[in-house]
């Protein structure tokens, strides 16, 4: 795969929800903080986010938001004081009605889509880490084409729930995970990633290492991938992604053991040969040495569910 993709699967677990909104009149919800990553698509209407520690941010229609590390916040139809917060509606009291509705001046009808993916933050990607606490891409005429795509299609799949929606709503939430991510890469020009996946240097060589983490890679073979010598393929990538080719080769390839040590059923000797290491026991022992517990610890633990926030 590549950076994003694997940046992404390395984290998601379960199954994204979502909820389609459609409100008026005054309104003012609070969504806890969350273990995962939550996010809001403004189908019509506006309304305004206000994160807990942060500035106040107005959406309009089109706008999307995504909170990569589930940070708390109120979602409400204008801006509000302390108050007004203090006293906003638990989301999942709002969502079915139970919950006060507060005596402000009513404003238009407001339609959003709200929904978080679940996160396996134990081992996460640097570029997942490096995801501001708000990510918001407004619509723009011309801008992230794909992702305004992806929204009309989830739209729609909610609204007609057509046969064969039940599969199609999980994938494209997933889909639009992927895009939020990459139109927040290609629009922050000055985050360490977005330099990384921009120098063609680097990025050749972490394509080639994420498209076959099990090939005998050295600097040399990773050097002429990328086209370069040996000493400017290391002096560039360091620079960039903060460690040198073969430390990232190795992190990445326990990275991904642990994946799928966590999503599939394959021995211990299948996942070593997927990931480069000749035997069982040259994988555990890395394995070890890198999270603090065997293969067969974590994966015990990670399919009871249990925290696995030893790994580094």
């Amino acid at each position: 795969m590549d950076v994003v993709s694997d940046a992404v699967s390395a984290v998601r677990i379960g199954r994204p929800s979502s909820n389609r909104v459609r409100v008026s009149g005054s309104w003012c919800t609070r969504l806890d903080p969350y273990d995962g990553a939550g996010f809001h698509v403004v189908l019509e209407g506006s309304c305004w986010l206000l994160p807990d520690g942060g500035p106040p941010l107005s959406l309009g229609t089109g706008d999307v938001v995504l909170l990569p590390h589930g940070t708390g916040h109120v979602m409400a139809d204008a801006p509000a004081d302390a108050a007004t917060v203090e006293q906003a509606v638990p989301f999942e009291r709002w969502l079915d009605g139970t919950g006060p509705q507060l005596p402000r001046a009513a404003s238009g009808e407001m339609r959003m889509l709200c929904g978080k993916y679940r996160l396996d933050r134990s081992r996460v990607h640097p570029l997942m880490a490096e995801l501001p606490e708000v990510v918001h891409l407004p619509n723009r005429v011309g801008a992230h084409p794909e992702l305004r795509a992806a929204v009309d299609l989830l739209g729609h799949e909610l609204s007609t729930q057509g046969p064969g929606s039940c599969l199609a709503v999980p994938s494209l939430l997933d889909l639009l995970l992927v895009y939020m991510i990459r139109s927040w890469a290609t629009q922050d020009t000055n985050g360490t990633w977005s330099a990384v996946l921009g120098d063609p240097v680097a990025a050749a060589a972490l394509r080639a290492v994420h498209s076959d983490p099990a090939a005998p890679w050295t600097n040399d073979r990773l050097a002429a991938e990328a086209g370069v010598s040996r000493a400017t393929l290391a002096r560039r990538f360091t620079a960039l992604v903060g460690r040198p080719p073969m430390a990232y080769l190795t992190w990445w390839r326990l990275t991904f053991a642990a994946t799928l040590l966590r999503d599939t059923p394959d021995p211990l000797a299948a996942v070593a040969r997927q990931v480069g290491y000749g035997t069982p026991y040259a994988l555990s022992h890395a394995f070890s040495r890198e999270f603090g517990m065997t293969p067969g610890q974590y994966r015990t633990g990670a399919a009871a569910g249990t925290d696995q926030s030893t790994t580094r």
